[in-house]
């Protein structure tokens, strides 16, 4: 997706300078984790337009493998814009990315792939989209790659919250680590403590619960490991659960320990938090 965002921390209304940048949450990951000195691709769909083709040129300059993205001459390419304080607004329906199938992972060589990245966000966008995420699901399990999972609910792409609570959380239990927020999981399915959530997400080895400015709890098979959020000004919270997964899984996949991956996870968020940008312009690991 394209991401239009104030450059200054003022109503989108009044703005009159903006950035025009790649967003969208498996690619605000991939992003970082390259940023922090890992090998990152993301795999996906833009339209055969301007907006597409830009994404994927800065996506590339950022290190991201951009391989596998497809044009679509039929679709466009999705586009949101943040309104600083005030939340997002989404233009996507019908894009790109929202017509892609199961069909999409045969040209995905997952063969020597460490880890496999997905989001809540991809299965509510079309039917399609939706059998999508079970066909990776399937492939990763069938090449041995890890798989994590961010939440990510987004309520007005769902038809009902019991709909996304159900389909969520069967998606949840299919993965290895699973990254959800304490609001996420109190509205879905009635969570009120970080312990809850593992209660009810018992499947997956990893669970990382996180409650904004209180911190996250990270549990890794029996043991939870609790990390105060650091201190932050909060310019816009949009993007900052990418950067936080995105510090979180950099560490995990260089073997650090449970306390380490949840502050840098910490980190990663407090870059973001402080701009309008889900990248800001951010220095390298």
């Amino acid at each position: 997706m394209a991401l239009v965002a104030p450059a200054l921390a003022e109503p989108l209304e009044t703005a009159a300078d903006f950035h025009l940048d790649p967003g969208g949450a498996e690619a605000n990951v991939a992003s970082h984790l390259t940023a922090l000195g890992r090998r990152a691709a993301w795999a996906g769909a833009v339209g055969d337009d301007a907006l597409g083709r830009r994404i994927v040129r800065q996506l590339a300059d950022r290190g991201v493998d951009t391989r596998w993205v497809t044009a679509d001459a039929d679709a466009p390419t999705g586009v949101y814009f943040k309104d600083p304080g005030r939340g997002v607004r989404y233009y996507r329906q019908g894009s790109a990315a929202s017509r892609l199938g199961p069909s999409f992972v045969a040209g995905l060589p997952l063969g020597g792939v460490r880890l496999l990245h997905l989001s809540g966000i991809t299965p509510a966008l079309s039917p399609s989209c939706d059998a999508l995420v079970d066909a990776l699901l399937d492939a990763a399990a069938a090449a041995g790659v890890p798989v994590s999972f961010d939440v990510n609910h987004r309520p007005a792409l769902w038809t009902s919250t019991d709909a996304a609570a159900r389909r969520l959380r069967a998606l949840a239990g299919r993965v290895d680590l699973v990254f959800v927020g304490l609001d996420e999981a109190a509205g879905l399915w009635g969570a009120e403590t970080a312990d809850d959530v593992r209660a009810l997400l018992p499947g997956p080895p990893i669970v990382v619960v996180k409650d904004g400015g209180v911190g996250a709890t990270g549990f890794d098979a029996d043991r939870a490991v609790h990390e105060p959020a650091l201190a932050a000004e909060v310019v816009e919270a949009v993007g900052a659960g990418d950067a936080f997964a995105a510090g979180y899984l950099a560490e995990w996949l260089g073997g650090a320990p449970p306390a380490e991956r949840l502050r840098a996870g910490h980190e990663r968020a407090v870059l973001v938090l402080g701009d309008t940008a889900d990248f800001p312009r951010l220095p390298r690991g």
